[in-house]
Parts: C-alpha cells; sequence; structure tokens
C-alpha cells in the first residue's frame, strides 16, 4: 500500500515537472525566493539551496541529503525553509537549516500540493482546500475548505505584508481568480480572467497587480488586484497550445517573464506606451487606417481582443524544451539578468539589454543535480551559438 501511494506521489511529481518517465533528471522542484537571491532545488535525495549574489559562481548556501524532496520554499534571505518528502506527502516541515533543526511540523488530510509563504502568512494548499497560518507560531488562521478542484496546487500569495493576498482558481471549468485577504481574512475580489480554466497566475511585489495565464496559454492578462481592472494583455502566440509553467513580475512591475513546457522564454513590456500626438491624415493611408477602426468596432470580441493584444518584448529560446521551469529577472552584479531554473537540471543565466533590439545572450550555466563539481562554470562563449543568443522581438 505504501508502494503504491509513493508511485502515485511520484506520477503526479514527474506531471507537474515536465519530465518524462526515464527522465536522467533528479531534479523533482526548482524556486526562486520571494526577492530572487537565492533558489530552491528539491531532488530524489534531498534539497539544495543555492546563492544569487553572483553570476560568477554558484555557491551552495545548504544541502540536505535525507528525504526525497517534492517542495522546498524558503522565506526571503532567512533561514527558516518549508518543506514536503515524497515518503510524508501529506506532512509540512518548518526548518532553520543554519542550525540544522526542525521548528515544528503539520500533517493533513490530503496530499499537499504547493507552499507559499511571506513574513507574517504561510498558506499550504491542497486539492480542495487552503490552511492559512500565522507565520510567528504556525497556528491555523483560517481554513478556505472545498474549493474547486485544484489538482496542481495553483495558488499565489503576494509577498508584500500590507497587501497580504491569497490568490487561487475560483473555478475548474473557467478562468475565475478568487482573492483573499490574509490579513482580515475575508474575501477580496473574484476577477473573470479568462475562459478556460487558469494554468498559471502570480502578484507583483507590491501585491497590487496580478498575472494570470489559461490552459490554452497563448494569452496572458494583467489585472488590477483593487477593482479587477485588465491593464494589459499579451499574446504569447497563435500557432499552438502550451502549458505556461511559470509568470513572474520583475521587482519594479516594468517586465513581465513567462515560460511554458517549450523552449521559449517570454518576456513583456509593461510600461504604458505614450500616445502619439493625433493629427489629421488626408491620404490613402489615412483613409485605410480610419476605415479599419471602424470596422474594429463591429467585430466580434474574440476578433478586436487579438487586435489589441501586444508580443513579447524578447523571446529567449531555451536548449532544451520539455521541462518545468521557473524564471524571474532581477539585478545582478549591477546587471540585469534572466534566471531560468529548469528540472532538466540546470539553471541558465542570461544577459538582458531591455532597450529595443537590445542583445540577449546566455552567458552562464550551472548544473543543480550534483553530478559535477558546481564551481565549474559552462563556459557559453565557446558553447552552441544557436544556444547562446536569442534574437529580440519588439513589441508590435
Amino acid at each position: 500500500m505504501f508502494y503504491d501511494l509513493v508511485e502515485a506521489i511520484s506520477d503526479r511529481v514527474m506531471s507537474l515537472t515536465g519530465q518524462s518517465e526515464g527522465s536522467e533528471s533528479s531534479i523533482h522542484f526548482v524556486t526562486f525566493n520571494q526577492d530572487c537571491t537565492s533558489l530552491s532545488v528539491g531532488t530524489k535525495t534531498g534539497f539544495r539551496i543555492y546563492s544569487l549574489n553572483s553570476i560568477d559562481t554558484l555557491d551552495t548556501l545548504y544541502e540536505d541529503d535525507t528525504e526525497d524532496t517534492c517542495i522546498v520554499e524558503r522565506l526571503f534571505s532567512s533561514s527558516l525553509v518549508a518543506v514536503v518528502s515524497l515518503s510524508s506527502p501529506r506532512k509540512l516541515k518548518v526548518c532553520h537549516f543554519k542550525r540544522g533543526t526542525e521548528i515544528c511540523n503539520y500533517s493533513y488530510s490530503n496530499t499537499i500540493l504547493s507552499v507559499r509563504l511571506n513574513r507574517i502568512r504561510l498558506v499550504v494548499c491542497l486539492e480542495e482546500a487552503l490552511y492559512i497560518h500565522n507565520i510567528r507560531d504556525m497556528k491555523v488562521l483560517h481554513t478556505i475548505r472545498d474549493t474547486p478542484p485544484n489538482p496542481r496546487g495553483l495558488c499565489a500569495l503576494s509577498t508584500n505584508s500590507e497587501n497580504c493576498y491569497l490568490m487561487y482558481p475560483g473555478s475548474s471549468t473557467i478562468g475565475e481568480v478568487q482573492i483573499f485577504d490574509c490579513t482580515h481574512l475575508r474575501a477580496k475580489i473574484m476577477i473573470p480572467a479568462h475562459n478556460s480554466p487558469l494554468q498559471a497566475l502570480t502578484f507583483n511585489s507590491s501585491g497590487t497587480r496580478i498575472a494570470t495565464a489559461s490552459e490554452k496559454g497563448t494569452v496572458i492578462r494583467v489585472f488590477s488586484v483593487a477593482d479587477g481592472t485588465k491593464l494589459h494583455e499579451f499574446r504569447r502566440g497563435l500557432r499552438r497550445c502550451v502549458r505556461i509553467a511559470n509568470l513572474h513580475f520583475t521587482a519594479d512591475s516594468q517586465y513581465l517573464t513567462a515560460s511554458s513546457n517549450t523552449e521559449t522564454v517570454h518576456i513583456f513590456r509593461l510600461e504604458e506606451p505614450v500616445a502619439a500626438p493625433v493629427e489629421e491624415s488626408t491620404g490613402w493611408l489615412g483613409y485605410l487606417s480610419a476605415a479599419a477602426n471602424i470596422s474594429a468596432r463591429y467585430l466580434p470580441t474574440q476578433f478586436t481582443e487579438v487586435f489589441n493584444q501586444n508580443r513579447s518584448h524578447l523571446d529567449i529560446h531555451l536548449p532544451v524544451p520539455g521541462y518545468k521551469t521557473a524564471c524571474a529577472v532581477t539585478i545582478i552584479q549591477r546587471a540585469m539578468r534572466l534566471l531560468v531554473a529548469s528540472t532538466d537540471g540546470f539553471l541558465y543565466i542570461y544577459n538582458l539589454d531591455p532597450s529595443e533590439g537590445g542583445e540577449t545572450s546566455l552567458v552562464k550555466q550551472y548544473r543543480l543535480d550534483g553530478k559535477t563539481d558546481l564551481s565549474e562554470v559552462v563556459g557559453l562563449a565557446q558553447a552552441d551559438g544557436s544556444n547562446a543568443t536569442s534574437s529580440p522581438k519588439p513589441i508590435d
């Protein structure tokens, strides 16, 4: 019975990570902490936490080789980590990794699918329930029961303590977003984000905006938390549906990254475009433009939405598709970097030039599975050029 349970959980982990049976990677789980200063990796033999203060080395802050770890979440740059193992999938352990001690543990009625934490709250997501803990003493403050079936544990917790909101799917058939106020323990707002079920969601650093993607994976939307207003809409592509694995705002909310089960990471610019002065045009082109604008008013909603959708500002192509990834854009050593951690066992680091037509290049690559010395950097200046650079694409 025990081994059947472990096998079933392992199948779920493979579906979450995008790994196929027989994959050589030992990585179950990858995630960045709230301020992108460290990377947490769950493996078949435990978990590791890496420092991201420099791109020249990937320093190991902590390594644990005791359990098969499927979830590991660090609280900012503190020593507090929340850990779930495959051998005890209903048990959450909160540990102080520098002391090597377990602070507390809690057991739940079903498998823990995800854990989210900020400076005042810790949230545990089960398939049909969410438990909100006070992070100071780990007491359960509130339980959201009978949520729509959420087999992937999709939820997000704002990292901002003043706007401490929890977001989760409000339906299993359409893309409704429920936002819950974790400070006052009451519902905040419901946002009808998509026509199809949700696939990915995230808050910005201030907790004032959210980004969402549906199971179709073609459209990504940004909404205001205050009133649910749609602020931005981006089209990832029309040719194929994909599984969006990760959405992430930059700290200043100027850019949004999106990764999926394909080889492409998209970066969208969220700055409001500067309105050009309106000029009367009496030429043939002016007539056509006016006619197109008038015609668009009478098109069905789905067609006018396509006209209004922007494309990605930059596209980055990963060496290996088909794996679950966590991505983030952050400043390291005074330069903007794109970090992509993949369950293929690698951390990819790109230099970013956010200007129009700027260069984007893969400059560092580190192994995360312990198969080689982590201080050994793969020099990508000598790597295959098709993997070392990507072509930036301006917004249409």
